[in-house]
Formats: C-alpha cells, sequence, structure tokens
C-alpha cells in the first residue's frame, strides 16, 4: 500500500474500497513517566533531614540540581549534567569537612559534619527519579544516570593515584598510595539524626597526605551506601579493583561497638539479615562473582600488632579474633573467640554479619583474587553518641558539643591509626 499526503491510505487490491485512518486512531504516543521515590528518599521531608541540610549549607543543592536538569536538552547532555553536578557535591562535602569553602553563620553544624552529604544526595536523586524531560527518558536510561549521580557524588569514581613513575594527576614519585572507605548514616528509623564517623572520616582524609617514617602517602577515599543490592550489584569490587590494584595500603571504616576502636581479624561470607537504609533484609552466603572459588573466611593483612600497640587516640584499639562459625559437620553455629576453624561455614566474621563485615568480606578477597599482598582490612569505630541530656531522638537536637568533641575525636584516631598502619606496613 502507499501512504496519501493527505493521510488518505489507498489500497491498490482491485476488491477493496478506500479506506480512511482517522486521526483519531493515531497512535499516541507514550506517557512520562518517573520512578517512585525511595524509602531513603521519603525520609528527606521530615524536620531533622531538612535543618540538616539548611545549617549544613546544603539546602540549595538540589534546586540547583534542578536548574542544571532542566538545561540539558538530551541524554548526552543529562549524563554530563548529572557526572557534572554529582562530583560538585562530592568536592563540596570534602572541602567542608577540611575547612574550606563559605563559612556560614550560627547556628551552623561544623565542618565534620557528614550528614549534609548524605541527606543533599537524596534530594537529588529523588529530583532526578522525578524529573520529566522533553526527549524522554527510559527506566533504564533514568537508571544509569542515577548511578552515575550515586559514583560521582560518593567519590567512587575519583580515586586516582600517580603511576609508579610518579606520573598522573595526583601525588607524586615515591608517595605511598592509601585507599579509605567509608560508609552513609544508618539505622535511620531508631534516630534520624544519626551521623556516620565512617563517612565522616572519609571526607577528612580524602585528598589528604600523611606522613610517614618512609615518607609521604596520599589517601583517596570514597563513601558507600548501606544498601544490601548495591553490594550485590558489585558497587564495592567496581570502585576498588582499579584503586587497589595500585594501592599500598586500604582500610574500609564503618561504625561499630560503643567506646571502643576494633581492629577486624577475620571476615565472614554471611548475611544476617539486618535491616538496610531501604529496609530491606538479606540472609544468606554473601553474593560474589564466581561463587565456586569463593571462601568461607578472608583475613586482615593490617599491621593489627602495631596498631593496637601505638597510643592513637583516646579510644581504647582491639585486635578482635572472634567469629561465629558453624563448625565442619555440624548444624549449630557456635561463638568461636580466636577465629574459625578448618571446615567450617561463616556466620558472622569479627565485624559482624551486616555491610561492614561485607565490605571487608569484599575487599580482602578483592585483595587477594588480585594477587595483591598489599595490606588492608577493616576498622571498626566507635559508636558516635550525642551529649547527656541529648539522647532522645523525640526531643533531642541534631547537634551538641559532645556529639562533635566525639566526632572529631574519632577522625583524629582513624587518621593516627591508618598513619601507623602505613608506617608498619
Amino acid at each position: 500500500m502507499r501512504p496519501d499526503r493527505l493521510g488518505i491510505v489507498v489500497l491498490t487490491t482491485a476488491a477493496l474500497t478506500l479506506a480512511v485512518l482517522p486521526p483519531a486512531a493515531t497512535a499516541k504516543a507514550p506517557a512520562p513517566t518517573t520512578a517512585a521515590p525511595t524509602v531513603e528518599e521519603r525520609r528527606l521531608d521530615r524536620a531533622v533531614p531538612q535543618e540538616i541540610l539548611r545549617r549544613g549549607g546544603f539546602d540549595q543543592v538540589a534546586p540547583g540540581f534542578v536548574r542544571a536538569l532542566r538545561g540539558a536538552t538530551s541524554y548526552k547532555a543529562a549524563e554530563r549534567a548529572v557526572e557534572r553536578e554529582g562530583a560538585r557535591l562530592w568536592r563540596r562535602a570534602v572541602d567542608r569537612a577540611q575547612g574550606r569553602g563559605p563559612a556560614y553563620p550560627a547556628p551552623a553544624l561544623s565542618r565534620d559534619d557528614d550528614r549534609p552529604l548524605y541527606w543533599a544526595r537524596l534530594a537529588m536523586s529523588r529530583e532526578l527519579r522525578q524529573w520529566q524531560p522533553e526527549f524522554g527518558l527510559s527506566e533504564a536510561a533514568r537508571a544509569r544516570l542515577l548511578g552515575t549521580l550515586e559514583r560521582t557524588s560518593r567519590g567512587q569514581d575519583s580515586m586516582a593515584f600517580p603511576d609508579r613513575n610518579g606520573k598522573g594527576t595526583k601525588g607524586g614519585k615515591g608517595v605511598k598510595r592509601i585507599v579509605v572507605t567509608g560508609f552513609d548514616p544508618f539505622t535511620l528509623d531508631r534516630d534520624i539524626r544519626i551521623s556516620n564517623p565512617s563517612g565522616a572520616t572519609a571526607l577528612a582524609l580524602d585528598g589528604t597526605v600523611v606522613t610517614t617514617a618512609e615518607g609521604p602517602a596520599r589517601i583517596e577515599a570514597a563513601v558507600f551506601p548501606v544498601r544490601w543490592q548495591d553490594f550485590a550489584d558489585g558497587t564495592v569490587e567496581r570502585t576498588l579493583r582499579g584503586p587497589l590494584a595500585r594501592a599500598d595500603l586500604f582500610v574500609t571504616v564503618s561504625q561499630g561497638r560503643v567506646g571502643r576502636i576494633d581492629v577486624e581479624r577475620f571476615n565472614g561470607a554471611w548475611r544476617g539479615g539486618f535491616g538496610d537504609n531501604e529496609n530491606v533484609s538479606e540472609t544468606g552466603l554473601v553474593p560474589v562473582h564466581d561463587p565456586a572459588s569463593q571462601p568461607q573466611w578472608t583475613v586482615t593483612s593490617l599491621p593489627y600488632r602495631a596498631i593496637v600497640a601505638a597510643d592513637t587516640g583516646r579510644f581504647p584499639v582491639y585486635d578482635n579474633t572472634s567469629v561465629t562459625e558453624v563448625p565442619a559437620g555440624a548444624t549449630a553455629p557456635v561463638v568461636r573467640p580466636d577465629g574459625p576453624t578448618p571446615g567450617s561455614a561463616a556466620r558472622a566474621g569479627g565485624g559482624g554479619d551486616y555491610l561492614s563485615n561485607e565490605i571487608a568480606y569484599r575487599a580482602t578477597l578483592l585483595r587477594d583474587r588480585l594477587g595483591r599482598s598489599v595490606p588492608g582490612g577493616h576498622v571498626h569505630t566507635p559508636v558516635l553518641q550525642f551529649g547527656a541530656g541529648n539522647t532522645d531522638p523525640a526531643t533531642g537536637t541534631v547537634t551538641d558539643p559532645e556529639f562533635v568533641r566525639n566526632r572529631l575525636d574519632i577522625v583524629a584516631q582513624l587518621r593516627s591509626i591508618i598513619t601507623v598502619a602505613a608506617d608498619a606496613s
């Protein structure tokens, strides 16, 4: 058949007559679609996140991101805008933590606070889920943009080191290379005010140089989400494979127990089911690439004896060797204070069975699969506590002097521990 220039279709078969396709019967363009806000994003409109954004000076990040999206007239332009704005957020958070950038009048949050980055990222991702560009955006394309925002705003794609000859954009010849990771705040439904000292440590140390007995060492840091699915999707391996191939030391960091720091000796291949920031629970073997070669346990290569012996700060530091295992031939789990026994199945590493244990397991497994003998492992910080009289989230304030002092002391002690580890290595 042939189309007439007036929109009439003429069927040339002799037995048929003229047929007209009326305008009302033409196919309609699909209606614009958006993605529903996530559990994390739905917490944004509560009073505490809004106060943190305002007092942290990050309340205009999402509106600025919306303006950048409106200027994108194609998917490629949107990619560039998301990458640029995500990287800008990470750099702004790092600058703020390290004393650069604008000062805000009282009652501004202290510069060491990691929470403005967390809530600003969620405000940006919520806007991106709701964005309806004129050029159309498929579900898969939107997911790719969200992935770009995650990586860039977490510092995951900017962990660059110079090569062995000193060539590169950061550092120089003879400079050691240290990788540090932290986490977002978590258990937000228990206390939405919560901060994570591991994330604050990553912001405070990213791009900084510490002095060791053998010379300077540059730190590159990134922050990871508290979400089971991201880990199953390979975010740890995708982020750390390149840096660990070149690093002289790596330290994954998370928040652990009250009043103490633990160097976790053993990491287990088990998820214990505690709910993540999306209120998702996962129980079972840690999912990794090539599960046929997956060990039940990995072991730290951090110089734990030197770390424990050093005077690094006010919190006591322990070499934690305890694990929970199902012994070979048994069915019930038992706690082993001195590490796993041969042939046992993991149920909890020294760092437990949550995502802190899992990042330690994945990073040390990646070390082994890369064939690196580089020292590395996991350190648990003390729980970051609010001051006396400010412990009730229903009546408490978002910050107080003791809360700030505790976080600053934890960050300073982690810096000292990392320096000791680099020296001993």
